[in-house]
This record gives structure tokens, C-alpha cells and sequence, in this order.
């Protein structure tokens, strides 16, 4: 009898009494279908939603329930370590057995413990030890020190990304062919580096999968056992597969190097959504299963397609969308649940008015019951969450950035801010350590040792110190410094954006990761951080040109400026210099924003378990799902992003991006996009993306008039405007823009006028502040153009504003 059973393999589900075990209870038949699959080769197309993690635990089970199999003959392929463990806490609870011992994990965690089993075989030592990817830049710095390879040609991060690509694509020093000067060093660096990986004992991620694949691949005896041991090998994300993996997914199930199938050989069931791979940057491929439907001969395809997350309106949108792409297999989500909400359509004026927009949506959506930790925004590049931030901040709501850092506090705005601190502070001396050697200029650990040695000894901050450092060290720093000083001297009298583009490009971090592989988005966020300074300068009532003046000008007193010091400090006086309301010391545009930066960076991040809104990018939210999802920036350039749509492939990826955007949302979906956005310091005029023309118009709400701007008149403050509070009820000319509703439209909003004698504002009544958030009413004084408030903002404490100049929108 045979290890699969005496059942006629064309019939589908064995004739056993297994199959009307408790295991395949409550499967729909896709699922049924796929979990009780005969002997051989399938592809299992699962969409989103649609249970693929409990078919691949239920069908391991099933094999094992059946006695098609024993334990240690399945062989299951995760991404994530996450999976894996869900995978055999799952099993563990269907069936009495250890699956502890099982082959179940990712890639890498597999190869380890393949090479630990044939350590001498891999010409490798018992107790090799793995490096992580900091690890290994450190070794190839160290090795290009030893070596006198000049960094600023061959950046160590860039070699890194070199040899681990040579590596994916199964190439050694030997294979990588060569065809030019440049090339030649980077293999004779990648072959010291193989040396002296081999010498101290060491793999790196990608060394773990090409040595398991050589060794199957050059070792008969070892090939053939594994093939005989793992009769069933399934893997799962099968669309993020690079074409290493799927080269030794081929060399332990029987296929030859050729491509060719050799019949008798495991049972392969690759799990996978071509239309949610996303990681083509990371090397992930998606034609691997084109090429495994071909090469694994696979006469059997299921379709997961329905989905047990979104209402049919969010599925209709996706499926419409990707239904655009050329290059798939083909399937469509279909629910049980019904249409639900349509998807609300939003065009706002600006990316204010929209990061407005939504934190007002938000705050409906917790009054009707919705968890914030429910509703998740949605971003293409990092950089967008900048605005959304600070909308959060200023309206109090609680936010987590999910899987990376707040925008303030991102490693490379930190060190365009250390720069900045420094121009403002030279005896800042945690700035100093943070940017001195950063980008690389040859300081090491040794110099500033030296520099903290003669600091401490004179009592002097480190920049003033530096001059009691000789030799190559004191030249580094000096040179460091002096950078420094005159960075200084060229601000003065420049406005905040002049200033910071000034940091970016003389700093040399625009340069610095521009050079790095994956520091798009890095180069992304700096550029923003001139568009958070323009913000800044414009809310706070500086002016967009307000300059930067001498240090000891800022020092003098009110008086000295031709300021009547009795005169009460208003904060939204339009001067170019801003009075602190603690202190009454005047502060510069460049100082304001340091303070600004420092408080939002330190607050409202939400704590381990609170409740609190999920802001991600894209490719962030792949394999979660939220009850009400915004999808923001839908704006030509943006999302579909500027460098993908050129190229054909790069459209399509963007393409399952959205479509992957899409299907994380389970109640509501929005989409927004806004007329003008805010890109390199300049106010940009965008078009609504492409994407828009290819939803399904039945599924969709427009919240706005659909067709109502993009025209030159609709610039600013045109074209049409929505308002929860019907047409007399908006904002009026707030710098976020106008209401935030859905039925009613007013008349456009027009600029800032001086308030009325009767504006309308009384104590105790709660309204709203740009910057300050919301805030409660304490008292009321003088008329018409001398009018002012005193109002408590939580987050901000008291302040006196001037109603003729503040922005205020009753609560």
C-alpha cells in the first residue's frame, strides 16, 4: 500500500472515512478542494481574505490524519518566523502530535538547519555562526579597511547589496561576469570577503540558502535522501520567492537543474497571489509561478476566491482594478456578506485640508463605535505621513506608526536636525557626536575620544575644544567645524526653507543616500522635511519669507525691537520673529521650528496596548487588515509613484500595490487626493490618479464633486467643497482647508478676512486651532479688529489670540 492511500488519485479526495473528519468541517469547497488534494504537483491561487493559512495548517493535518504521511516528511516554507509559528501552534492544537520537530519555518531557518546537519559536507565548522545584516557590514568595513579600498568609490553599503545580489542570482566571485574596471574590485572584494568569511566561520543570510543549494546540488547521496524524506513540501507567499529559492525548492523536489520533472519525486503545493507581489525591490519574482506551473508540469489549479474579510464593494474595487494588469493568472474575490459601505471618494484642497478631513472622519468613526486601533491609514512613501502626523498631534488622537519610526523621529531628519541644532547651537554637544562623522568624513571612534578627553579637561563644549586636538584627528575635526561655522555664516538672513535645503546639500546626506540602494525613501523624507518647515513657518505666522537674523539681534528686547513691552504677546502675531509665550524671549524661525520638532517627536505616540489610529506605508500593511481603511495620496507621481510609470512591469507592481491597499480593509474604505500637495518646498498642482478611471463607478461615493477642480481656478481655494455642517456651516478660510462631511456643498471658502465685530464665539464653547488643536473658550475682550480670546488648549496650555488673525472653527 502505498504512503498516499488506495484511492484513485483523478477522483480528488481520497474514499477514506477521513473525509468526514472534524479537520474538514466548515471548508468551502475551494478549500475542501485544496486541502484534500491527491498526490502531485498544484498551485493554490489565494486571494486575500480567503483562509490560506488555515487551508495549508488543515491540509498538513489532513496528510498526517490520513497516514499519507509521517511528520518528518513534510517540509512547509513560510516567509515570516510569525507564520511559522502560527502554523504549528495551529497543528499542535488539531492533532496530538509534536510539531515542534516538524521541517516548518522560512527560507533561511530551514538552510540553517539543513547545514547544521551536514556542517562538515558544507565545508563549514559545527558551531558556524550566522550574520545579521549589520554584522556583515561591519565585516566588509573591516575587511576594505584592512584592505586600504577607498569607501568613497566602493561604499560599504553598496558592496553589501552587490554580493548579496550575486548570491541570490547563484553566482560566486567566479560567475559574476565582469565588464568593466569598477566590476573587477567589487569581485575581488566579494572574494576576500568569501575568505574571510570562510576563515572566522561565518555565513550571512544569503551564504545560509546558496550553500544548501550548492550542496544539493553538487551532492547526489544527500539530494536524493531529501527528496525521499520530504514527500509533501509546501510553500507558502510562493509569489515572494526570489529565483534562488525557488532554484532550491527545485533541487529538493525533483525537478532537474534543466527545469525538467522527474515523475516519482515529492508532491509540491505552492500557495500564492500573483496579484499581491509587491517586492520586486527585494528580488522576489513574481513569474516564479509561471515557471512552476511549467516546470512542475502542474495539471491541477485551485482558486481561493472567497473571501470572508470585505463587503462586496471593496471587493468589486479590487477586482476591477486588478482586473487591468496583463501579466496574471487570473481570479476574482467574490463574499458572502453583501455590498456594505461604498467606497467614499475625497478631493481636498491641499494635503492639510485632507490630513484634516480624515482626522474628522476618525473622530465619526470612534462616536459609532469603531476601536482607533481599527482604523489604519495608508501611505505610498513614508514621507506622507509628515502631514497626517501633525494633523493627529494638534487634534489630540492617539496614532502608531506601524513597522518604522514617527517622522521626526527617523534616523536621517535626525541628523538633517542634528545640522540644524548645531547652526543654532554650536555647544550642543549631542549634536555634535550625532552628525560629526555623518555622513563618513574619516572621524573615528579614537578622534572623538581625544576631542571628549581635551574637552572635559579645559571645560569646554566639544566645537570649542576642537583646536586642542593635533595631528590627522584635529585636521578631520577642524575641517568638520569649520563646515560648521560657515554654514552658519551663509543662514543669516535666509528664510527656514533656504535655510534647510542649504543643511541638505552641503551636509552631503542627500548625496549620501542617494548613493544608498534603499534609501529612496530617506531621500524622500529630507525633501519633506523642507515641505514641514515651510508648513511651520506659515501656521506659526512668521511668513514664508521671515529670515534668519544674528544671534545677538534675537537676544535684544522687545523694547530694543520697537516692541512696546506692555503690550500683551500675541501668539499669532504676523512678525518675523515669534515671542515665546513662556518666556518672552523672541525666537527665529529656525529656533521656533527645533521646538517644534522636539515636542512633536516626543508626544502622542501611542503606548504597548492603547488604542490608537495605525499609520503605515503600502507595503507595510501587506498581510493585515483593519475595519476601516484610508488610502491616501491618490495623486499621479504619487501613487502610482513617479519612478514606476514609465515602465510597463513597474505600473503592474504599482497596480497590486493598490490592489493589495485595497483588500486590507474589512468595513469602510476611503481613498483621497488633494489639488495641491506641498513637494520640495514648493506647492505642486496634481492630478488624480489613474487608478480612480479603473473602480468600479457603482462601488464608489464621491464625497466631493467628482469632476470639480484641477482647473487653474481651482487652485487654492476653488472648485467644489464639502461640509458636514451644510453650506453656512464651513471653516471658512482655516489652513486646513473646509468642512469634513458628505451630503452638502458651499460655496467656495475665501481667504482669511479681519472677524467681524460679532464673531460669534462665547465662553465655555470648544473650537478648534490649526496648530493648537482644540481648546476650550476662558474669557473674551475688545471688538471688531482689536478682539481677542483666551483659550485652553490641552496639549498647549493658555494663549491669547488675536480674532482678527486667529484661524477658529467652533466644535
Amino acid at each position: 500500500m502505498s504512503l498516499f492511500g488506495s484511492h484513485d488519485a483523478s477522483q480528488g479526495a481520497p474514499h477514506s472515512p477521513a473525509a468526514a473528519s472534524p479537520l474538514l468541517a466548515n471548508l468551502n469547497p475551494e478549500q475542501l478542494a485544496a486541502v484534500t488534494l491527491p498526490e502531485g504537483n498544484a498551485l493554490i491561487l489565494a486571494g486575500a481574505g480567503s483562509g490560506k493559512t488555515r487551508v495549508l495548517t488543515t491540509r498538513i493535518a489532513w496528510l498526517l490524519q490520513t497516514g499519507q504521511v509521517s511528520p518528518g516528511g513534510v517540509l512547509a516554507v513560510t516567509f515570516t518566523n510569525k507564520a511559522a509559528k502560527e502554523m504549528v501552534t495551529r497543528l499542535t492544537a488539531m492533532l496530538p502530535i509534536n510539531a515542534r520537530g516538524m521541517w516548518i519555518g522560512t527560507f533561511h531557518g530551514l538552510c540553517n538547519r539543513f547545514l547544521r546537519a551536514h556542517w562538515k559536507l558544507a565545508n563549514l565548522p559545527s558551531t558556524f555562526q550566522i550574520l545579521d545584516t549589520q554584522d556583515q557590514l561591519s565585516a566588509i568595513k573591516r575587511l576594505m579597511k584592512q584592505f586600504n579600498v577607498d569607501d568613497e568609490r566602493f561604499p560599504a553599503k553598496q558592496t553589501q547589496w552587490f554580493i548579496a545580489g550575486a548570491k541570490e542570482d547563484g553566482r560566486r566571485p567566479r560567475d559574476v561576469e565582469v565588464r568593466s574596471e569598477e566590476d573587477r574590485k567589487k569581485v575581488e572584494i566579494y572574494q576576500l570577503y568569501e575568505e574571510q568569511c570562510q576563515r572566522e566561520g561565518v555565513v550571512d543570510f544569503s551564504e545560509l540558502m546558496l550553500r544548501s543549494y550548492e550542496l544539493l546540488r553538487d551532492n547526489d547521496v544527500i539530494r536524493e535522501h531529501y527528496q525521499r524524506r520530504f514527500r509533501h513540501i509546501l510553500i507558502d507567499e510562493f509569489q515572494d520567492t526570489n529565483r534562488l529559492q525557488y532554484a532550491w525548492i527545485k533541487m529538493l523536489s525533483g525537478v532537474t537543474v534543466e527545469g525538467r520533472f522527474v515523475p516519482g519525486g515529492s508532491s509540491v503545493i505552492a500557495v500564492g497571489d500573483d496579484d499581491q507581489s509587491i517586492y520586486a525591490f527585494r528580488g522576489a519574482r513574481v513569474g516564479n509561478m509561471a515557471d512552476f506551473v511549467r516546470e512542475f508540469e502542474v495539471q491541477r489549479q485551485i482558486k481561493l476566491e472567497q473571501n470572508y474579510r470585505s463587503f462586496s464593494n471593496i471587493l468589486d474595487s479590487a477586482n476591477a482594478l486588478i482586473g487591468h494588469n496583463t501579466k496574471r493568472l487570473g481570479k476574482n474575490l467574490r463574499t458572502d456578506q453583501g455590498p456594505g459601505e461604498p467606497v467614499r471618494v475625497y478631493e481636498s484642497t491641499s494635503d492639510f485640508a485632507e490630513a484634516q478631513w480624515m482626522v474628522e472622519e476618525m473622530r465619526q468613526l470612534v462616536r459609532e463605535g469603531i476601536d482607533r486601533k481599527e482604523i489604519a491609514v495608508l501611505y505610498r512613501s513614508n514621507a506622507q505621513s509628515r502631514v497626517i502626523e501633525t494633523a493627529l498631534f494638534n487634534a489630540a488622537v492617539p496614532y502608531r506608526v506601524y513597522g518604522g519610526l514617527r517622522f521626526f523621529e527617523r534616523a536621517e531628519i535626525k541628523h538633517a536636525l542634528g545640522y540644524l541644532r548645531l547652526l543654532e547651537n554650536k555647544d550642543d554637544d549631542t549634536s555634535f557626536l550625532r552628525i560629526v562623522n555623518f555622513p563618513p568624513r574619516g572621524i573615528g571612534a579614537r578622534s572623538i575620544e581625544l576631542l571628549q578627553d581635551a574637552a572635559r579637561a579645559a571645560g569646554h563644549s566639544l566645537h570649542d575644544a576642537v583646536s586642542a586636538v593635533g595631528g590627522k584627528a584635529g585636521a578631520n575635526l577642524s575641517a568638520f567645524v569649520a563646515k560648521i561655522d560657515v554654514l552658519r555664516e551663509q543662514t543669516v538672513g535666509i528664510s527656514l526653507r533656504e535655510i534647510i535645503e542649504l543643511v541638505l546639500d552641503h551636509s552631503g546626506l542627500i548625496e549620501h543616500y542617494k548613493a544608498d540602494r534603499e534609501g529612496a525613501d530617506r531621500v524622500e523624507n529630507l525633501e519633506e522635511l523642507v515641505n514641514a518647515a515651510e508648513s511651520f513657518v506659515t501656521q506659526e505666522g512668521f511668513g514664508r519669507d521671515a529670515v534668519a537674523l544674528p544671534v545677538d539681534e534675537l537676544r535684544q528686547s522687545p523694547a530694543s525691537q520697537g516692541l512696546d513691552p506692555s503690550r500683551p504677546m500675541i501668539d499669532e502675531a504676523l512678525e518675523p520673529l515669534a515671542p515665546d509665550a513662556e518666556t518672552g524671549e523672541t525666537l527665529s524661525p529656525l529656533a521656533a521650528f527645533l521646538t517644534h520638532a522636539a515636542l512633536e517627536s516626543g508626544d502622542n505616540q501611542a503606548q504597548a496596548g492603547q488604542d490608537a489610529v495605525q499609520l503605515m506605508t503600502v507595503h507595510a500593511a501587506k498581510g493585515l487588515e483593519f475595519d476601516c481603511v484610508f488610502i491616501t495620496g491618490m495623486e499621479e507621481g504619487l501613487f502610482p509613484h513617479e519612478n514606476s510609470m514609465s515602465d510597463h512591469d513597474g505600473l503592474e507592481e504599482e497596480r497590486r500595490l493598490m490592489y493589495v491597499a485595497i483588500t486590507r480593509a474589512r468595513q469602510r474604505l476611503y481613498m483621497s487626493h488633494s489639488q495641491t500637495r506641498m513637494l520640495h518646498g514648493q506647492t505642486r498642482y496634481n492630478l488624480k490618479s489613474r487608478f480612480y478611471d479603473e473602480l468600479p463607478e457603482a462601488a464608489l461615493k464621491w464625497l466631493t464633486p467628482k469632476n470639480q477642480g484641477f482647473a487653474p481656478s481651482a487652485f487654492g481655494y476653488g472648485g467644489g467643497y464639502a461640509t458636514s455642517r451644510g453650506a453656512g456651516g464651513g471653516s471658512g478660510g482655516s489652513g486646513y482647508g473646509g468642512g469634513f462631511g458628505k451630503e452638502s456643498f458651499a460655496s467656495p471658502p475665501v481667504p482669511p478676512q479681519k472677524a467681524a465685530p460679532s464673531h460669534g464665539l462665547r465662553s465655555g464653547m470648544q473650537v478648534f486651532h490649526n496648530k493648537f488643536g482644540e481648546g476650550t473658550v476662558l474669557a473674551l475682550e475688545g471688538g471688531g479688529d482689536d478682539a481677542r480670546a483666551q483659550i485652553n488648549f490641552p496639549r498647549h496650555g493658555v494663549k491669547w489670540l488675536a480674532l482678527s488673525v486667529a484661524k477658529l472653527t467652533p466644535v
